[in-house]
């Protein structure tokens, strides 16, 4: 018995501990005390990471909250998902359901309301975002719903210019009736009252939302549908 013992003392190896990966997530926020309190929450996950959100490079997710979605919103969304390649979740009070298709459009699936935010799922939204599945409130989820029913069961009628309905936005109506007129980004900019970055960013937000291929393909789109 004591020679079996040793013999499986001397044959047993150890198991190797397993890594464990963890997510790197950058945090962006308009004021530092919203900033302040999401670090704190995603400091208590294991499976986090925090990174500086001037170094995440193209892997990882991004948290981004805001108060409401609006064009400094936009700006930030969109320069997260094209340029940094990142996997966004989004932290609002309030978002209304045109905005909502834009940040869907954007490739956006998971978004919390503020009001409802705890550290617990803070971590379930940056885990459902990093493997690319969807989170959305049961509210917004069945507005969601909704609104893109509606875009789908349309008249097909054409669409008065200013529609505050699913399809174009008054803004992105304007803006690509000065495209029509032959201007460029900086005379938009200069005749709306918009940064140069809002209207680019305007102009990629509804070829991305109607799949169309340039500034051009846009045009011809609100021209065929009745918005210009």
């Amino acid at each position: 018995m004591l020679q079996y013992a040793d013999d499986v003392r001397t044959t047993t190896r150890p198991i190797p501990t397993q890594t464990t990966r963890t997510i790197p997530v950058a945090v962006h926020a308009l004021d530092p005390l919203s900033r302040a309190g999401v670090v704190s929450f995603l400091r208590q996950c294991p499976e986090v990471s925090l990174v500086d959100d001037n170094h995440q490079g193209r892997t990882g997710v991004t948290l981004l909250v805001a108060d409401t979605f609006d064009e400094t919103a936009l700006a930030s969304l969109s320069r997260l998902v094209r340029a940094e390649r990142t996997r966004v979740v989004l932290v609002l009070d309030r978002i209304q359901e045109p905005e909502l298709l834009n940040v869907v459009s954007l490739g956006v699936t998971a978004i919390l309301w503020r009001r409802e935010v705890t550290r617990e799922r803070l971590r379930q939204a940056v885990l459902t975002a990093d493997r690319g599945h969807g989170d959305l409130p049961p509210d917004l989820l069945g507005k969601l719903i909704g609104c893109m029913g509606r875009q789908r069961g349309g008249d097909g009628q054409p669409h008065e210019s200013g529609s505050t309905d699913f399809g174009m936005l008054p803004r992105e109506v304007d803006v690509l009736r000065l495209v029509a007129d032959g201007m460029d980004t900086g005379e938009i900019a200069g005749k709306l009252l918009y940064s140069e970055r809002t209207i680019k960013n305007i102009i990629h937000t509804v070829t991305t939302r109607f799949h169309l291929r340039n500034r051009a393909h846009a045009v011809a789109y609100a021209l065929r549908e009745g918005y210009i």
